[in-house]
């Protein structure tokens, strides 16, 4: 009879690291802000040792930075910053949504629009409150994560991953997934999900340059991209 092999326990760096992620997530890390080693200890509930071994990773990640007698700096966001983490995400989601087309099965599809068509009737019978932003929240980047990681290419998904940590510090900056675009942004998944499901790639490609390109708009505050494609969703 064999025997599994336990696996190796996570390091206390690796936990602050996941910490520091989802501090960002939950928009208690914001941009810009400052903060020393002891109360990052006490935001992120791990050790100082951990923290300082942290820091080398995140600032050679470009999250934070240290300034001379003020402490360490997330991120600050700026045209540069948002006009390359655009960019970036989207040479990266592109070449993945290629592969994805091909790959994904029809009852993942099937899985994946009624999750985001659970939302769009949820935010249209009622008033939009945290726990709808929240579950809309894992949808949206849910799939954009699934995307990537379909490419079975751990470089190519460390590198969305930390580019991923920087969009939502950027979003953070400039409205998230708020009320007024929840919707919208469920639209337009949806109708990149419809040419996935006829397997559509060019189509793939060019909805989901859309998408992004609304998100990039979005947070510079330009008026968004017009979706030529209606939604009808029955109730």
């Amino acid at each position: 009879m064999s025997t599994a092999v336990p696996s190796a326990p996570i390091s206390l760096r690796a936990q602050a690291y996941e910490s520091f992620q989802q501090q960002i997530v939950e928009a208690n890390i914001r941009p810009g802000q400052f903060v020393s080693q002891r109360e990052l200890m006490q935001l992120l509930g791990m050790p100082l040792g951990a923290v300082r071994e942290l820091i080398p990773r995140l600032e050679a990640e470009g999250l934070v930075k240290t300034v001379p007698q003020r402490g360490l700096q997330v991120a600050h966001v700026d045209l540069k910053l948002i006009n390359n983490a655009f960019q970036l995400r989207g040479l990266l989601e592109r070449e993945a949504a290629s592969r994805f087309v091909t790959t994904v099965s029809d009852a993942d599809l099937a899985a994946i629009e009624q999750a985001h068509l659970s939302i769009v009737r949820r935010a249209r019978k009622k008033a939009i409150d945290d726990a709808l932003l929240e579950d809309a929240t894992t949808v949206d980047w849910g799939l954009h994560d699934l995307m990537i990681d379909t490419l079975g290419n751990e470089l190519i998904s460390e590198v969305y991953r930390i580019n991923s940590l920087r969009v939502r510090l950027i979003k953070l900056e400039a409205s998230s997934l708020s009320p007024e675009v929840l919707i919208p942004a469920m639209e337009e998944h949806l109708w990149f999900i419809d040419a996935l499901k006829r397997r559509d790639a060019q189509a793939v490609v060019d909805r989901l340059g859309h998408h992004i390109e609304s998100a990039h708009r979005r947070v510079l505050g330009l008026p968004r991209p017009e979706m030529p494609w209606s939604l009808e969703i029955p109730e």
